[in-house]
């Protein structure tokens, strides 16, 4: 889905977009013409890489559920961090990375190439989920991670995903779960609690974006009865940790800079001025508190995966 809606679980991790899911394209209801997805990508790969040990867990689990799949295809794929942990996981199917960004698609192509799995791996480009039906054959597996809370109409996405699925096939969809904390509640400036009343504000704009899409549906976020509604068959639900712990890596600390900075940008305003004052002071690289020199930076978060059968 091609966003910048700094959105992980309605929290601050999504601000690089997850490092996948962009594939709605005009498709969607928001207008991302403005978006340099070439100049993106390295940072939404950066921050799927980062994440890369929670989907190898995902996949795992999967793994043990969906077994020798032909064709799977990753929704709203980015560049494709993820479509090639899925080659790598399922080393007999052929893996299609779909999304509305086509220079994302490029870097997934060309990283399917380096890493050995070009013979196997295809590319969609086109809005979703639309585009899948340009898909040669229906899959066996498809993976749709936090698109779908973008769609105007989350149900009826979901059945237009399962109406791309082989009999049998399984969809698994990442939503919801635990936001990311980078910071211990008393961060020894400003007043304790800053994450919390962020993510108060997210939440608030979360909410926002959503009834502002046209022809917005509200649902509960029940996602196991939406994928019933939607005429599949829930068969497991799970949730799957990030622990970086302190002291965190590079890699980890330019994705809190950055995710921090996306942040202050999007909502920052709607802060109390206490609370926007102590955000710049934490990206402040000058600033020894600053998170470009804080010791006590960790990345902690969970995702939650869905997964659902099409009857035969």
């Amino acid at each position: 889905m091609a966003h910048d809606h700094h959105h992980d679980t309605h929290g601050p991790a999504h601000q690089q977009e997850h490092g996948h899911g962009h594939g709605h394209g005009n498709g969607h209801t928001h207008d991302h013409a403005d978006v340099d997805w070439a100049e993106m990508a390295p940072h939404l790969e950066a921050q799927a890489e980062l994440y890369t040990p929670l989907y190898r867990q995902a996949m795992t689990w999967l793994a043990r559920e969906v077994t020798e799949p032909g064709l799977v295809v990753d929704v709203g794929s980015g560049p494709g961090v993820v479509s090639c942990l899925f080659a790598d996981t399922f080393p007999g199917a052929r893996v299609v990375a779909a999304d509305g960004a086509a220079p994302l698609l490029e870097r997934a192509r060309a990283r399917a190439e380096r890493l050995g799995f070009g013979d196997r791996f295809g590319t969609l480009a086109g809005d979703l989920p639309g585009a899948l039906s340009e898909l040669d054959y229906p899959a066996d597996l498809m993976w749709a991670s936090q698109s779908l809370h973008h769609l105007p109409d989350q149900r009826a996405a979901l059945a237009a995903l399962g109406g791309h699925l082989a009999p049998g096939g399984t969809l698994a969809i990442l939503e919801g779960g635990l936001p990311a904390r980078f910071l211990p509640r008393d961060i020894g400036i400003g007043r304790p609690g800053l994450q919390a009343r962020i993510r108060a504000v997210e939440e608030d704009a979360f909410a926002e974006m959503r009834a502002d899409l046209p022809d917005s549906v509200a649902e509960a976020e029940d996602w196991a009865a939406m994928l019933t509604a939607a005429g599949l068959k829930h068969t497991g639900t799970r949730s799957f940790l990030l622990d970086l712990p302190a002291p965190v890596s590079d890699a980890a600390r330019d994705y809190v800079t950055t995710s921090l900075s996306r942040l202050r940008e999007r909502i920052g305003e709607r802060l109390d001025a206490e609370d926007r004052a102590t955000l710049d002071r934490l990206l402040d690289p000058a600033d020894e508190a600053g998170v470009h020199r804080r010791q006590d930076l960790f990345v902690l978060v969970a995702h939650t995966v869905y997964t659902a059968v099409r009857p035969v």
